[in-house]
């Protein structure tokens, strides 16, 4: 679909976004408790408080990082995770009874110069869980690997706060916030094309479907870049988003292709629709992503990489799920 189609599809979804629930959410209050080795602790402060504009970091920047001290009362209110740092020979100092006790998350970082490569779970701690993360360093390289994903899984629901006053974490919270939005829209396309795919059902509602869906599709991919806008300290603006029509816009075309393929392929188009709904998702809030951290959207050959990489590994789950259904209707 060409820019002006796009422009016109803009007006008309303009009433379903909620910007200001954008902005009330960019606001919302958190914080983050710090323990263990000292130093250790105000190196983590450090790199979480990194990339403040200005020479000083703002007050509401800093208290989102405070130094626990389990022997006072502890007031959690708006707490989202422990974070207890130390060496590996720290380790059966770390008192994570009384952390746990708190019913937060408690994520162990655990700096350990011998090791390879940074290591984790699989998944982020539960309230009240105890997780392991060993990096050989203390950085923010090391710590995009699994702990900082598994941070920003402790905040569900403030995202956009957590990366609009740590920007050191922009990034992994944009991911996320896209990985999040992607999945929303592989659900709307699977389900859209399950009624295509249902004889009387396509009948009645096949093209009311496809139209609705394009439209949900393209309302989530709209307001991932209220969010992803929001977390680099924009504020919610639906006139600023002109700007960034070229990306929503080729959204269109790979909605299209998706509702080509289900036709072609009879119940695997199901799935395919679904994972090109998730790909094209990927590519606009990694777009938005490039372009509020950069100051400029991505070439059409780094788009073109990133659709690639996110259709390719779409494309995987839409086989597995495939030969899954097949499996289990044999």
């Amino acid at each position: 679909m060409n820019a002006s189609s796009a422009a016109a599809a803009f007006d008309r979804l303009r009433g379903s976004l909620n910007p200001g629930a954008v902005h009330a959410g960019a606001r919302r209050p958190f914080k983050f408790f710090l323990c263990g080795d000292p130093g250790l602790v105000a190196e983590l402060r450090w790199i979480l408080l990194a990339g403040q504009p200005g020479d000083s970091i703002p007050a509401d920047a800093a208290a989102t990082i405070e130094t626990l001290d389990v022997e006072r009362h502890v007031d959690t209110i708006d707490a989202r995770a422990v974070i207890c740092i130390g060496r590996a020979t720290d380790r059966g100092s770390f008192g994570l009874e009384r952390l746990a006790a708190l019913q937060l998350p408690v994520l162990v970082l655990v700096i350990d110069r011998d090791v390879t490569a940074p290591s984790g779970p699989a998944a982020a701690p539960e309230p009240s869980g105890v997780e392991e993360y060993v990096v050989d360093h203390l950085g923010i390289d090391a710590l995009r690997g699994r702990f900082l994903p598994h941070l920003i899984e402790c905040c569900k629901g403030i995202e956009v706060a957590v990366g609009r006053r740590l920007p050191a974490l922009r990034e992994t919270v944009c991911a996320k916030l896209t990985r999040d939005a992607a999945l929303n829209a592989l659900k709307v396309a699977g389900a859209s094309a399950v009624i295509d795919h249902v004889p009387i059902l396509g009948v009645v509602l096949g093209a009311f479907a496809s139209g609705a869906d394009m439209f949900a599709i393209t309302g989530i991919q709209m307001t991932l870049l209220l969010n992803i806008g929001a977390t680099y300290g924009r504020d919610p603006d639906l006139s600023a988003m002109w700007e960034l029509l070229p990306i929503v816009g080729g959204g269109f075309g790979w909605r299209a292709l998706a509702r080509e393929l289900s036709g072609f392929i009879p119940v695997g188009g199901i799935f395919i629709k679904a994972a090109i709904a998730y790909a094209g998702t990927v590519v606009v809030g990694e777009g938005g992503t490039f372009y509020y951290r950069n100051g400029r959207q991505m070439s059409a050959g780094d788009a073109s990489r990133v659709y690639d990489d996110a259709k390719s590994s779409a494309l995987t789950f839409a086989r597995e799920m495939l030969s899954k259904f097949r499996r289990n209707g044999s």
